[in-house]
């Protein structure tokens, strides 16, 4: 069964609109308004709004003024074990959860330095630009996640990842020296195979927008897509095919993993 998001309406963690529509019916219950609740917990109305409406998660500073105007005796309060802000977007999580089971995986990108090879100031910069913009402590939080994906570099027993990056990507403003040396860095390990496709060497297919092939432990494939509206991460066996054919033939015309290295070896010291 595939899974399909719209980036216009993903849908917020369960225990947001749990905790949100407890917290509202308490209020309710308690003839306290919003305008009472936001002024005890330091919060506009409309962001308790937002919170009830599980829009916005609800924080615990929220939530315990609303236990002690409420007289909830804790039991709002006690949702703060419960809720936590998502480390990753509700079009990503599905996929997150695939990655982590991987054995093997392939990862194709036309403008993007892929996530698993991303510094950290490249994802703290890239996710910062986010439109529209997070705050801050959002950033800081799904920086810190992506960082941790990471971990499927060294996973022991290893992993097999395969990568291909248009040059697109490594020409970004956001790449730096640090980003060039750390590919070459995750490119060295057994497990780690990194191609470039130049300019001169892109086809058709190269510029259909990005993709990823996993397979998990049970040795069932996946295919991820995800553009500026829609994501989509599906097992579909057709689906699957069409995209494991167009990224061979970019695999065909993408330079070796040695040619590849010399290259970004080359846009390191035209820096």
């Amino acid at each position: 069964m595939s899974v399909q998001y719209n980036s216009n309406s993903q849908p917020s963690p369960g225990t947001w609109r749990y905790s949100g529509n407890q917290m509202k019916l308490w209020r309710t219950k308690a003839n306290v308004t919003r305008e009472e609740l936001g002024a005890a917990a330091n919060y506009s109305p409309d962001t308790i709004k937002s919170m009830e409406q599980g829009v916005r998660m609800p924080t615990p500073r929220a939530l315990d003024a609303a236990d002690e105007l409420c007289r909830a005796d804790g039991l709002l309060s006690a949702a703060k074990e419960y809720v936590k802000r998502e480390p990753f977007p509700a079009r990503a999580q599905d996929f997150m959860l695939y990655e982590q089971q991987a054995i093997s995986l392939w990862w194709y990108e036309v403008a993007l330095i892929p996530g698993l090879l991303q510094t950290e100031t490249y994802a703290r910069a890239l996710i910062g630009d986010h439109c529209p913009p997070l705050d801050e402590e959002t950033v800081e939080e799904r920086v810190a996640a992506r960082m941790a994906r990471q971990e499927l570099l060294v996973s022991k027993p290893p992993v097999a990842l395969s990568f291909v990056v248009y040059e697109a990507a490594l020409r970004s403003p956001y790449v730096n020296r640090e980003q060039l040396q750390h590919l070459l860095s995750a490119g060295r390990p057994n497990n780690v195979t990194i191609q470039l496709l130049p300019f001169e060497r892109a086809i058709p297919a190269a510029l259909s927008g990005p993709m990823v092939l996993l397979e998990t432990r049970d040795h069932e494939r996946m295919a991820f897509t995800e553009g500026p509206s829609q994501s989509l991460l599906t097992p579909d066996p057709t689906v699957v095919s069409l995209h494991s054919e167009r990224l061979s033939m970019i695999r065909a015309v993408a330079l070796s993993p040695a040619e590849s290295a010399q290259f970004i070896e080359r846009m390191v010291d035209e820096l």
